[in-house]
């Protein structure tokens, strides 16, 4: 019997104790520097590749579209990341700035654009003067320019950055209700259409408040008009119409968790709103702490694309995004037990100076989200 519970508690053991040494520190962003910069070494190291090799990176079984997404945000979210580094740690900043550049021409290359390319029967970039909407990857790109700018990058993909936004702002007041479709005959994706709002964000802070007036009327109408009445949470999809957009439910954890992360880099008091909701529903405090998928409903085990593997109703994606929130919000006690969630979940590996979770050489992107949340921090947070 001696030896029986010795077996059970022996793998237990190890794990808390690996548990409490990889999140020791955790909590203040200068003692958690050396290990940030492991993990963005490692990043690196994967994404900034040939386009191929990173579009080969993505697993075969989720299919060509779902590889070339996952390929675009794993760009999108290292490039943010960089970002995030370079304000943190200024001595950071040259190190950033060069890894985005090498990003953004791989995120220009047409292997990475092939996605959208097919979904539209146009390519995204090429048809820029058109009315179709393109927004899944030009949002990304014109983001992850605007960081770059932002930190101190040059002009050098001005003459990119300029018509996307052009063509974001001109396709998003053609529509009634101010949002466009990730893809054609779909419904509309909020998280996906708040890249392009944060996009815009960024540019009108760069161009003296230029297309600032489409942000604001678009928050507007989110606060107004797109608000699930059960939870107060922004809607997680959106069915348009020619008088605009009607609420589809259900409202979903990662959804929301990405929704308030986003609204985060854009309208704090509204974020801040959302974040309080998102806690009172979707929190789950037991076996760990995350964020549910479903807030009214459970589910011992699902899978879901957006969601990842959803087990006893905590959402993998929802839980990562929410660091997001947490570290933006300044909430860095929540932001702690996320983080100590994400490494038993996760298992950090460090090797000749770089770290990331084991499931990271499944799921790259999920690496890559993690470091742009946990580094989602105002100067005024350092």
């Amino acid at each position: 019997m001696a030896i029986l519970i010795g077996i059970i508690l022996c793998p237990i053991i190890i794990k808390v104790i690996w548990v409490l040494s990889a999140t020791y520190g955790q909590g203040r962003l200068k003692k958690e520097e050396k290990e940030i910069i492991r993990r963005a070494n490692y990043l690196i190291s994967k994404v900034v590749t040939e386009p191929e090799q990173l579009f080969n990176e993505m697993p075969r079984s989720i299919g060509s579209q779902f590889q070339g997404e996952w390929a675009l945000y794993s760009c999108s979210m290292t490039s943010i990341a960089l970002a995030n580094i370079a304000t943190l740690y200024p001595k950071r900043r040259d190190m950033a700035i060069s890894n985005i550049e090498k990003i953004i021409d791989i995120v220009l290359s047409p292997k990475i654009r092939e996605y959208d390319k097919v979904r539209w029967h146009e390519d995204p970039l090429t048809s820029l003067s058109g009315n179709k909407s393109h927004m899944s990857y030009l949002s990304h790109l014109a983001w992850i320019i605007g960081r770059y700018k932002q930190i101190g990058g040059g002009d050098k993909y001005d003459m990119v950055y300029h018509p996307i936004c052009e063509a974001m702002h001109r396709r998003m007041l053609q529509s009634p209700s101010l949002n466009l479709p990730t893809y054609p005959y779909e419904n509309i994706y909020i998280p996906d259409m708040l890249v392009s709002i944060v996009a815009l964000y960024d540019y009108a802070s760069l161009n003296e408040g230029k297309y600032k007036a489409a942000v604001d009327k678009w928050i507007h109408r989110a606060k107004t008009e797109w608000i699930d009445h059960e939870t107060g949470l922004l809607a997680s999809f959106l069915e348009e119409n020619v008088n605009g957009a009607e609420i589809i439910i259900p409202v979903k954890g990662s959804y929301s968790s990405l929704n308030c992360y986003y609204l985060s880099l854009v309208d704090k008091e509204f974020a801040k709103k959302q974040y309080e909701c998102l806690k009172k529903y979707f929190k789950k405090k037991y076996p760990f702490t995350g964020i549910k998928e479903y807030h009214d409903k459970s589910s011992f085990y699902q899978f879901d694309i957006d969601s990842g593997p959803i087990i006893m109703n905590i959402s993998p994606s929802g839980t990562a995004f929410a660091i997001g929130c947490a570290t933006s919000l300044n909430d860095m006690k929540f932001r702690k037990q996320l983080l100590k969630t994400a490494e038993i979940a996760g298992c950090t590996i460090t090797w000749k100076g770089k770290s990331h979770y084991l499931l990271a050489n499944w799921v790259l992107v999920g690496e890559a989200v993690a470091l742009a949340m946990r580094t989602s921090v105002q100067k005024d947070q350092k």
